[in-house]
């Protein structure tokens, strides 16, 4: 079997399959991917088509074109920028994607994949980390959009907290989301239904209990309550956002990194549209709480034109937000997942 991309090319039994889907074919069709893939790069003529697909009876080279056209239709390829099928102008074609033998099923070792409980420890573990940098990143940027207006000293010491204070939410944000995700990939490996509910209730369920804790310990240790922070609500659209991202990426569909951050800015922005908050909007709510803080974010809102951190500059940052944190979440569960060996359940 000859394995090129998310497919793999069964000659003898005369099967293209994509992880557990067989991709259907004309017989034709298929002779002309056979002769293309056996071809290990070298050019295939129009004469080589004629005479070994088929086989000396006269057709157009509109029948040649048709079938090539198909192939590319079946393996998301492109004429003008080819990743599998490239045509030689006048000549024919040649199949550029690289090849690899795999061993059929039959002859497989006992332990090929990761087992599954193993597997969602260490995706989840690599979503985490994805999480993490995530917040990271943008703790950085919150920090030093604060740290500049801070006064008497201690500049470096508020960037540093709000770093870690951003990628320790989104670590935690990410654990819920990842976990969900994986547990529901490993219940029901097809449909991407499944993906966004196990990303929402993985979200809902931190995001509620992470709400919660935050408003009590406040309450507890410094006697002072304070507004919502980023809780069910926001948990529910950034997990589900993400579990639709991660069956984009899972399908190594076209652009799937841009659709990827597309849709994680998408869910930030439906969040700032329900008044919710993301990162910033709970930093926000904690200098409304603490007036006397040094920390601020009016310096974000003033490059949109507003007099402080407002309705524009929460709907950029929470945007900007989904885009990063859904991003490398995704990514990195996505990379995890190959290193099992696991992406075929897709």
């Amino acid at each position: 079997m000859r394995q090129f991309g998310p497919f793999c090319l069964d000659v003898d039994d005369r099967r293209l399959s994509r992880g557990r889907d067989t991709v259907e074919l004309p017989a034709r069709y298929l002779d002309v991917l056979i002769l293309l893939v056996k071809s290990d790069g070298a050019l295939v003529t129009k004469d080589q088509f004629m005479d070994e697909v088929w086989r000396g009876v006269p057709v157009t080279d509109e029948a040649l074109t048709q079938a090539i056209r198909t192939l590319r239709k079946a393996l998301g390829d492109s004429a003008g920028a080819p990743r599998f099928i490239k045509t030689v102008p006048k000549h024919g074609y040649r199949f550029i994607a690289p090849l690899s033998e795999t061993i059929p099923a039959a002859e497989t070792p006992a332990r090929t994949t990761t087992p599954v409980r193993e597997g969602i420890i260490r995706q989840t573990s690599a979503g985490i980390v994805g999480a993490l940098l995530a917040g990271a990143l943008v703790g950085l940027l919150y920090g030093f959009a604060g740290a500049a207006q801070a006064v008497g000293g201690g500049a470096v010491s508020l960037l540093l907290v709000i770093v870690l204070v951003s990628a320790f939410s989104a670590g935690a944000a990410g654990a819920g989301i990842a976990l969900g995700i994986m547990l529901s990939r490993a219940i029901r490996s097809q449909g991407w239904q499944w993906l966004v509910a196990g990303g929402a209730l993985g979200g809902t369920t931190l995001g509620a209990f992470g709400n919660m804790i935050g408003k009590d310990a406040f309450r507890l240790l410094f006697g002072h309550a304070v507004g919502p922070f980023a809780g069910a609500m926001e948990g529910f659209v950034v997990g589900g956002a993400a579990g639709l991202a991660f069956f984009v990426m899972q399908k190594q569909v076209r652009y799937s990194l841009g659709l990827t951050a597309f849709i994680g800015a998408a869910s930030g922005l439906i969040v700032a549209l329900l008044e919710g908050h993301m990162m910033a909007g709970s930093l926000q709510t904690l200098i409304t709480a603490f007036p006397s803080s040094q920390f601020r974010l009016d310096s974000l809102g003033q490059m949109l034109g507003e007099p402080g951190f407002g309705p524009n500059g929460r709907a950029v940052t929470f945007t900007l937000e989904g885009a990063t944190f859904i991003s490398a979440l995704v990514k990195a569960m996505h990379h995890a997942v190959r290193c099992d060996g696991t992406d075929q359940l897709q």
